[in-house]
């Protein structure tokens, strides 16, 4: 096709052929005709006032991979999206071929409704087994969302909110107390938790993240060695305690063994080397961010195996309640890895899922006399969901899907003077999508129905808010 020593032109015409090629081999791919590739799993992951991100899958119809789904095969993708639902006129088409479609539309007005179908292969995809996952279903395999207002005010900054990364960690999907089998690494790929840690660090300062929050559950099991190498992921953001901070988690806590032998002693029990990593005080801390409080808590700071609550200790659980009355006004941002509360958690009865109940009554009766509070950044339960804390109403607690597996992303907090957006964004490098895929398949195939969120507003939602006293971040 070409000379020996091609010109140009030549150049060119090569770059356009391998254009419509991914570069990445796919692990288990089946060679299909068009006719047999299906593709499934269509999701409408982000949703602001000028954007929206949609992802599904493509497989080959009667295969199984082994964990349940169909083996995968690379296609094309492309959305049609119009706002009238029998003229898609707008086409906006994936640069690769692969099983694992990720397009985003950018472009669009705040406050419209649109229509949209996803296609690959000519063939429209149909949504994921969670209602909803896709917007607004028209029937045919169209779909419509509408774009929320902006949030009021001029743009000050934003925070990456994430958890869940799980350095260390070999198989996901490991449920305590429950019968099912977890998911490893295809064989020849880098472990997963650095994959995903890596490609959210990078997609966190794509997406114009000035700082980053990671709420706890940063390692597996306190390895010395997964700490170190989670510090080192999160360096790649910024600097720690200026650029990110980090809470511990559960999974961060004090153990015993030789692993952990050259650590501090714990608190609690065995040898603390999270303390060595990320604290060398308190691991629990106030922060100011552009004018705004954060609130960095540790909610496992008490003795135990990481199954049961989460608790604070009575010394921090009073420095707490004292930070917040010294500074009732100022507009504050709380974190730790335990939610207040876990509504509507069908995991919930396994227990261990959210702070202890007295705890929590006791945090939503201080967050009642401290107007400044507006949101409580929660991981610990790996899925997307917005909750208005009862009793104080204008507090809203954002839990947020695990970084290390699917949905396999963070939350990016926007923050105006009058008010702010939360958007939760999917890593978008390819091997970071193909173990989101892949990980889908978690507590045999109902993984969704837990953690990508019951509706887009638990994904997706603006506030408004008088946040007036912050500043722009320099």
């Amino acid at each position: 096709m070409f000379c020996c020593r091609p010109g140009r032109r030549d150049l060119l015409r090569l770059s356009v052929i391998l254009s419509g090629f991914s570069l990445m081999p796919v692990i288990g791919e089946t060679r299909a005709r068009a006719s047999d590739v299906r593709p499934v799993n269509l999701e409408l992951v982000t949703l602001t006032e000028t954007s929206a991100v949609f992802t599904w899958y493509t497989g080959v119809s009667g295969t199984d991979d082994g964990l349940g789904r169909m083996r995968p095969a690379a296609a094309d993708g492309e959305i049609l999206i119009g706002t009238r639902p029998g003229r898609l006129t707008r086409v906006i088409g994936e640069t690769a071929r692969t099983p694992y479609h990720y397009v985003e539309v950018t472009g669009l007005e705040p406050g419209r409704t649109y229509y949209y179908q996803a296609r690959s292969r000519g063939r429209t995809a149909s949504q994921t087994s969670v209602a909803g996952a896709a917007g607004t279903p028209l029937g045919g395999d169209t779909f419509s969302f509408t774009t929320p207002q902006p949030p009021p005010g001029r743009f000050l900054f934003s925070i990456a909110l994430c958890n869940d990364l799980h350095l260390g960690e070999t198989v996901a999907g490991l449920v305590g107390g429950l019968p099912f089998k977890g998911i490893s690494q295809a064989p020849g790929r880098p472990p997963y938790p650095k994959i995903m840690a890596e490609a959210m660090v990078r997609d966190a300062r794509k997406r114009g993240a000035t700082y980053l929050l990671a709420a706890g559950d940063v390692s597996s099991e306190a390895v010395p060695g997964d700490l170190d190498e989670a510090k080192r992921i999160l360096d790649g953001f910024g600097t720690y305690r200026r650029d990110y901070l980090v809470a511990r988690g559960n999974h961060d806590r004090a153990h015993d063994g030789d692993a952990y032998a050259a650590c501090r002693v714990g608190q609690w029990q065995g040898h603390d080397c999270f303390r060595d990593v990320f604290s060398d005080g308190p691991t629990y801390f106030s922060h100011e961010l552009s004018g705004l409080r954060v609130i960095g808590l540790d909610t496992y700071d008490k003795a135990g195996n990481g199954g049961d609550a989460g608790g604070l200790s009575e010394e921090q659980f009073a420095w707490f309640e004292a930070e917040l009355k010294a500074h009732k006004d100022q507009p504050t941002l709380v974190f730790g890895h335990h939610p207040l509360l876990s509504l509507d958690d069908p995991l919930a009865a396994g227990g261990g899922t959210s702070l202890n109940v007295g705890q929590t009554v006791a945090v939503m009766a201080a967050y009642e006399r401290t107007p400044g509070v507006f949101l409580h950044h929660a991981g610990h339960t790996h899925r997307n969901k917005r909750t208005v804390l009862p009793g104080s109403r204008h507090v809203t607690q954002q839990e947020v899907g695990a970084t290390k597996e699917y949905p396999g992303g963070f939350n990016l907090l926007r923050v105006h003077s009058g008010g702010y957006a939360l958007n939760f964004y999917k890593t978008r490098d390819d091997l970071a999508r193909e173990w989101s895929e892949r990980s889908r398949q978690e507590i045999n195939g109902l993984w969704p129905q837990f953690s990508f969120g019951p509706s887009v507003a638990d994904r997706n939602s603006v506030t408004a808010r008088d946040l007036s006293g912050l500043r722009p971040a320099r």
